[in-house]
C-alpha cells in the first residue's frame, strides 16, 4: 500500500516537474519573447488579406487526439511509395493514400489511372510536376524538353527550371494575367519535347491560362511529345465545390493534363504548408525506378523522407468537413470577391478581378493600409504600382473595415 502512495506521489510530482515553468530549460527571458510572438501571431491571423491563406484552420479536434494518444513522442516516416508498404510500418500511407483517391476523384482522374502523394508544399508539388514531367518525355525523345510558362505564373516555375536543369522560356501575359497565346505560338520549338506549365490561378492577378487554346497551338504546331501540368495551388482548393462550371478547369478528363498540384494551406486551411500532387499511371510508370533495397521498394518521389502528419491532418479535414460545407467557403469567397471589385468601384478606386478568381487587384494605397491587412505590392507595367486582396474564409469580416480604410484614403487624397 505504502509503494502503491509513493508510485502516485511520484507521478504526480514529475508531472509538476514536466509542467512548471521553472522546470524547463529554455530561459525564462525566451520564453517571454515566445509568448510575446504567440500573442503577436494570435492577434494578426485574422487581418492578413494580401496573401492566399485560409486562417481558418478548425484543427483543435486534430491536434487533442493527437496528444491524447502521445503520438507526438514516435518518430513517424512516409518514407517511400504510399502505395507500397515499407519495411518502415510507422508511417501514415493507408490515410495518404485515401486523401490521394479523394482528390483523385474531385479532379476527374479515371479511377485506377492515377498516382500521387502528399506534397511539403505548392512548390514541392511544382517540382514533382516537372520532374515527373520531364522523365516523361526523355522516355519518349532522345530531345532534352523546354519548358514553358507565363510570366505572371508563380516564382517557383522559374527556380525550379533552374535546379532541373531544363531549358526555359518565358511566355508574354496580357494585361489581366493571362499568358498570351500568339506569343505562346511564336515561341513554341515545334521540334523538341514541350514541358508546359499552366497557371490555374496567377499569383498577382488570380488569371486562368486558357488550356483549349494551348491545346489547339500543340495540335496546329508541335510534332513531339508533349507534357502538361497544372499549378493550381489556390484555385485548384476552391474551384471543384464552386457552383457553376469553374470545376472544369480543373478535370483531368476534360482539360486532358498530365498533372496537378494544389496547396492544402490555402484554401483548404492547414497550418503549415502541404499540399496533393496526382498524376496519371502511365506518367508514373515511365520514371526512373531507382529501386531501393533498404526500402523494398522505388522511392518515386524527390524527398525521400516525408512529412507523416501532413497525410493526416488532410485526412482529417476531409473527413471532419464535408463537401456542402466545403462548397459554401468557395461560393462565399467568389461572391466577396465580386462584392469588393463592386464596393472599391463605387468609392472611385481602381480594381479589377479574373473571372473565377477570388483577387481583387487595385491601385495600391498608402503604407498604413499596405501593412494593415498584410497586403502584397507590385509594380505593374500596364497598370503601375498595385496591391491585392485575396478573399478567404476568415476575411469575410475584414472587407467592410478594408473599403472603408480605402475610402477615408480616397477622401484625404481629395481634401
Amino acid at each position: 500500500m505504502k509503494v502503491t502512495s509513493l508510485r502516485i506521489l511520484f507521478t504526480a510530482l514529475s508531472w509538476l516537474c514536466i509542467w512548471s515553468p521553472s522546470a524547463w530549460p529554455i530561459a525564462p527571458e525566451d520564453l517571454q519573447r515566445l509568448d510575446r510572438f504567440a500573442d503577436h501571431v494570435l492577434r494578426k491571423k485574422d487581418l492578413v488579406a494580401g496573401y492566399p491563406v485560409n486562417q481558418r484552420t478548425d484543427l483543435d479536434d486534430f491536434y487533442n487526439w493527437y496528444t491524447r494518444h502521445h503520438l507526438h513522442k514516435s518518430v513517424m516516416n512516409n518514407v517511400g511509395n504510399p502505395r507500397h508498404q515499407s519495411p518502415y510500418t510507422l508511417n501514415t500511407h493507408e490515410f495518404e493514400n485515401e486523401v490521394v483517391d479523394y482528390f483523385a476523384g474531385l479532379y476527374g482522374f479515371k479511377p485506377g489511372d492515377y498516382w500521387g502523394f502528399v506534397t511539403a508544399s505548392g512548390t514541392d508539388g511544382n517540382q514533382h510536376g516537372i520532374y515527373f514531367g520531364r522523365k516523361h518525355l526523355q522516355s519518349k525523345s532522345d530531345q532534352a524538353p523546354i519548358l514553358y510558362v507565363s510570366t505572371e505564373a508563380h516564382y517557383s516555375i522559374k527556380k525550379i527550371a533552374d535546379v532541373q536543369n531544363l531549358e526555359l522560356r518565358l511566355i508574354k501575359a496580357n494585361a489581366m494575367g493571362q499568358v498570351d497565346i500568339e506569343s505562346f505560338r511564336q515561341q513554341l520549338d515545334s521540334t523538341r519535347p514541350a514541358l508546359i506549365v499552366v497557371a490555374m490561378g496567377t499569383t498577382f492577378k488570380g488569371a486562368i491560362d486558357d488550356q483549349a487554346a494551348i491545346r489547339q497551338v500543340l495540335r496546329e504546331k508541335h510534332r513531339g511529345p508533349h507534357y502538361i501540368h497544372l499549378d493550381a495551388a489556390l484555385f485548384g482548393g476552391y474551384l471543384p465545390y464552386a457552383d457553376g462550371d469553374g470545376w472544369k478547369q480543373v478535370n483531368q478528363q476534360i482539360q486532358k493534363f498530365d498533372s496537378i498540384a494544389v496547396s492544402g494551406h490555402k484554401f483548404f486551411g492547414f497550418d503549415e504548408p502541404m499540399g496533393i500532387f496526382i498524376t496519371t499511371q502511365d506518367t508514373f510508370n515511365r520514371l526512373n525506378p531507382f529501386r531501393v533495397e533498404y526500402l523494398n521498394d522505388a522511392v518515386p518521389t524527390i524527398s525521400c523522407s516525408r512529412s507523416a502528419i501532413n497525410p493526416l491532418k488532410f485526412w482529417w479535414k476531409i473527413h471532419a468537413r464535408s463537401r456542402s460545407a466545403f462548397r459554401n467557403d468557395a461560393n462565399a469567397m467568389l461572391l466577396g470577391a465580386e462584392h469588393l471589385l463592386t464596393e472599391l468601384t463605387a468609392i472611385s478606386v481602381k480594381a479589377w478581378k479574373n473571372p473565377y478568381s477570388n483577387t481583387v487587384f487595385f491601385e495600391q494605397p498608402p503604407a498604413d493600409i499596405m501593412q494593415r491587412y498584410d497586403l502584397a505590392p507590385e509594380n505593374d507595367r500596364r497598370f503601375g504600382r498595385v496591391a491585392h486582396f485575396i478573399v478567404m474564409p476568415h476575411t469575410d469580416k475584414l472587407l467592410q473595415p478594408f473599403v472603408l480604410d480605402m475610402k477615408s484614403w480616397k477622401e484625404n487624397m481629395r481634401e
